[in-house]
């Protein structure tokens, strides 16, 4: 299984906004941060916004931080928002071209299985246990400083 640069993008949003502590952070300073194009983590910054993970505030001073305890944020439900679908393989999709051993083959429900506990582990985490080594992070991505809040 493979998830998208969307949802890569998302965490790393989320682990930067955590990481602030409340503090408004820029669109700006994440990209700068992670060497990752403005324009894509408005898409992502805006989806995590449609699903309340993330508020944004307009305005010369604004930005975003966490709408949600990082406690209440989990890992599971948020690559559940920003994937597109989990289709594994073709006789997964309701498009699929049909399969001649669908009757009989047990990839399918193995699949399924593995699919599950993929799932299952991720729901076991939350934002909280992914910054569980906030001081480290903050001094990853520069944020022992006030001005790495602001675009560089």
């Amino acid at each position: 299984m493979r998830l998208t640069r969307h949802s890569d993008y998302a965490l790393r949003v989320l682990l930067f906004v955590g990481t602030a502590e409340g503090r408004l952070v820029t669109v700006g300073a994440i990209a700068e941060r992670f060497g990752i194009s403005r324009n894509h983590l408005m898409k992502v910054v805006n989806r995590l916004a449609v699903h309340g993970f993330v508020e944004t505030v307009r305005g010369k001073h604004g930005g975003i931080r966490l709408a949600v305890a990082p406690e209440a944020l989990s890992i599971g439900v948020l690559l559940r928002c920003t994937e597109a679908d989990f289709t594994l393989t073709e006789c997964f999709s309701d498009q699929g071209q049909g399969c001649r051993i669908a009757g009989s083959c047990a990839v399918r429900a193995v699949l399924d299985e593995a699919l599950a506990a993929f799932l299952a582990v991720l729901d076991r985490y939350t934002l909280a246990d992914l910054l569980d080594n906030r001081g480290a992070l903050a001094e990853d991505l520069a944020l022992t400083d006030g001005q790495a809040l602001a675009p560089g």
